[in-house]
């Protein structure tokens, strides 16, 4: 049996690791696309390092785009095996998908624009709304702890990682001469005190573990402390400076957590007196999934619910759909909170938030996540005085802040923590992926620190024998 690293590999987005069984069966776990590198990005994405027509199977460890985006694109391209990831992922990239194929063709189009302008030929998009619609046909959803046999040879669990609604563990039983090898994937792991979501859940063991090392050099501050810094730029943003509050946040997940939190001060009669404004089409259909899925919440929302029916709703918080009422926050003068995707400023209606609030001194940009460090988030984290917005430089004179403890990845003390569940001198190796160079690096030597052996940092396309 064979591991390869298609994606992901020293890098934060783009995971694809292919398995090829001793029958010959091609398992892809995740089919991610790659994000903010510009046009580097797109060749990056286009090589799969796999013909679609021969694998067999893509099983899923959860909805975000850089985890599950090339699925229409191997539709596209002759993929007519099962895509198989648990229910909530499902009803996620029924959404997600077909937006992302709406975002591929219009990008497209004024791509090609500009070609026309170059006396060049025109491209194809990567894949379009109707080949995203379409791939759906192709996924099967398993409820969490249930083992699914996907033939004789092949069986594959999901435990739920608390990351996102829907993430989980893949665990994979593969028959290989005569016995079982055990393969878990982690996929992305979340936070033990994730706001919304149950906390992350064991998993079985393994003999083979492949997991994230997004945040392998850092720590979080406590939620507590990320929750109070919130309310405190709110309050000086809107309540004293007057200004607006521009929070790019990814649609989901992040977005129903900063809600939810809102929520709560609202409840409580902490919140500033200012409308809050949720402007991503995607984030508003995904709340109703969020809804729908009430048993993968917390104690915490549960108890919210008791008293306060719809945790993701109040007076004050308005959620936009139509690009028009989007433009319209353009134009408004009084002070406002606008949360819209997507988290790293790469595309999405946050751009043209961006490019119309950046340069007034009395508002705030607040990162509440990873920002890649080739995209707009990163470069206006990192204090760039002036940045390209749509071929237009703007100068960055709004407060820039940021509060990590957001974010749906868990630190490295909090992933040693939960791979704590594994017996470690049973596992033959560990391979690391989903993280730049210096936090892998960083994390494998916390590991070692922690008792595992035998740490992997694959190379892109790096071939193993299991």
């Amino acid at each position: 049996m064979k591991l390869q690293f298609l994606g992901a590999a020293r890098e934060v987005t783009g995971s694809r690791h292919l398995i090829t069984t001793e029958a010959g069966k091609k398992i892809l776990l995740d089919c991610g696309v790659y994000q903010g590198k510009g046009l580097e990005t797109d060749a990056m994405n286009r090589d799969l390092g796999v013909d679609p027509t021969e694998v067999d199977h893509i099983i899923l460890s959860h909805a975000h785009i850089d985890h599950s985006g090339l699925i229409p694109f191997m539709y596209r391209h002759g993929f007519r095996g099962s895509v198989v990831c648990t229910n909530a992922t499902r009803d996620l990239c029924s959404i997600m998908l077909p937006d992302s194929g709406h975002i591929q063709e219009n990008d497209n189009y004024y791509f090609n624009k500009k070609r026309a302008r170059q006396g060049l030929k025109p491209v194809e998009p990567l894949y379009t709304l109707d080949d995203a619609r379409k791939c759906m046909e192709l996924f099967i959803g398993v409820p969490y702890n249930r083992k699914f046999n996907i033939d004789n040879n092949i069986r594959v669990k999901f435990t739920n990682t608390g990351h996102m609604l829907g993430s989980g563990v893949i665990s994979l039983e593969i028959r290989d001469k005569g016995d079982f090898v055990r393969i878990a994937y982690t996929g992305d792991i979340g936070r033990p005190e994730n706001r919304i979501l149950r906390p992350p859940d064991a998993f079985p063991q393994c003999d083979y573990l492949i997991t994230e090392a997004t945040y392998g050099d850092r720590l979080h501050p406590a939620r507590q402390d990320a929750e109070a810094e919130l309310l405190r730029v709110v309050t000086e943003t809107c309540g004293e400076k007057k200004g607006k509050l521009i929070i790019p946040s990814f649609a989901i997940g992040r977005t129903q957590e900063l809600v939810y939190t809102l929520n709560n001060y609202f409840n409580e009669g902490k919140l500033p007196r200012v409308k809050i404004y949720v402007d991503s089409p995607l984030a508003v259909n995904a709340t109703d999934i969020f809804r729908l899925h009430t048993d993968t919440l917390n104690r915490d929302v549960q108890e919210v619910m008791e008293n306060d029916p719809d945790p993701f709703g109040f007076s004050s918080l308005h959620y936009i759909k139509s690009a028009d009422d989007s433009k319209k926050l353009n134009t408004l003068k009084e002070p406002c909170v606008i949360i819209s995707a997507s988290g790293m400023m790469e595309a999405g209606r946050i751009k043209h938030h961006l490019a119309n609030n950046l340069s007034n001194a009395k508002n705030t940009v607040l990162a509440v996540g990873y920002c890649s460090p080739s995209t707009l988030g990163a470069r206006i984290l990192r204090g760039d005085p002036e940045v390209s917005i749509f071929g237009v430089i703007h100068k960055v004179r709004a407060k820039v802040e940021r509060i990590e403890a957001f974010s749906g990845h868990g630190d490295y003390k909090e992933m040693i923590s939960y791979l704590g569940c594994q017996s470690k001198e049973k596992i033959k190796k560990t391979f690391l992926v989903h993280g730049d160079a210096d936090a892998t690096t960083a994390y494998r030597a916390h590991l070692h620190d922690a008792g595992f052996d035998k740490v992997e940092i694959p190379v892109l396309k790096q071939v193993y024998n299991l």
